[in-house]
C-alpha cells in the first residue's frame, strides 16, 4: 500500500494511511451542532477545532462517490476526522454541515 500523499487518491486510501499514522478517530455531528468521537462517545464543542487538512473526492462514474473528508485537531492534539459526501447525496438535511464546517478555523499542518 501507498503511505506517500501522492498515492492517497481514494477515501479509502486516505483512511488506511491516516490508521497508519494513528488518526483513525471518527467523528459524527451530532443534532445539537457537536461533535461525538465515535471511539467513546466523547462530546466535543466545535469552537474546540480546527481543520488541520481537507481531502476532496471525487467519484469517475458514480456521483455518490463523492465526498470530502476534513482532518480536526483540537486544543489538547487530539486529531481525528469526520466525513461528509456533497451534493445530492449529503450526508445532512439543509444547511447543517455547512453552518457547523463555517464555525471551524482552517490551520492547515503537514501531518501526512
Amino acid at each position: 500500500m501507498e503511505t506517500t500523499p501522492g498515492g492517497m487518491t481514494t477515501l479509502s486510501g486516505v483512511l488506511d494511511v491516516l490508521k497508519l499514522r494513528g488518526y483513525d478517530g471518527e467523528f459524527r455531528l451530532m443534532p445539537d451542532g457537536k461533535l461525538q468521537y465515535l471511539g467513546d462517545k466523547r462530546i466535543f464543542d466545535p469552537q474546540d477545532f480546527s481543520i488541520i487538512r481537507i481531502y476532496r473526492f471525487e467519484g469517475d462514474s458514480n456521483p455518490s462517490d463523492s465526498a470530502v473528508l476534513y482532518l480536526l485537531e483540537n486544543k489538547e492534539g487530539f486529531i481525528g476526522y469526520i466525513i461528509n459526501a456533497y451534493g445530492a447525496y449529503d450526508d445532512y438535511e439543509g444547511d447543517v454541515f455547512d453552518n457547523f464546517i463555517r464555525q471551524i478555523p482552517i490551520e492547515e499542518k503537514d501531518v501526512l
